[in-house]
């Protein structure tokens, strides 16, 4: 018994199958943030989680039933465009911090990291 093969109309993404994958992708994004001890992989967590509403942006703004097909608006892409420029500033900035603090205390490990501390 064979399963039928479905038409290509039914074969389409809808914004469920958007949100669940950004879902997916921010749950895994807090996990690895909450998670880890390393600085690092905490960076790399809450880039997921900007990512994850990157697509929620996008897969609303592709989905918006405000206009017509063929005439969506340009918003949710400039703003996404927008989230990517702060999060790779962000990430530039937090790197950097953490080799310095590297490089003073010779570790990444948030737990035995304390700059209050001289």
């Amino acid at each position: 018994m064979i399963p039928e093969i479905p038409a290509l109309d039914e074969l389409s993404v809808t914004l469920a199958h958007y949100l669940l994958v950004s879902g997916a992708v921010f749950g895994i994004g807090v996990v690895i943030a909450l998670a880890k001890r390393n600085a690092v992989a905490v960076l790399m967590g809450v880039e997921l989680m900007l990512n994850a509403v990157n697509l929620t942006i996008l897969a609303f703004s592709r989905f918006s039933s405000a206009f017509p097909a063929g005439d969506a608006p340009l918003a949710g892409h400039a703003f996404v465009v927008f989230v990517l420029t702060v999060a790779a500033a962000e990430a530039a900035v937090a790197l950097a911090l953490a080799v310095l603090v590297y490089r003073r205390r010779e570790t990444v490990d948030l737990d035995r990291v304390n700059l209050l501390r001289w």
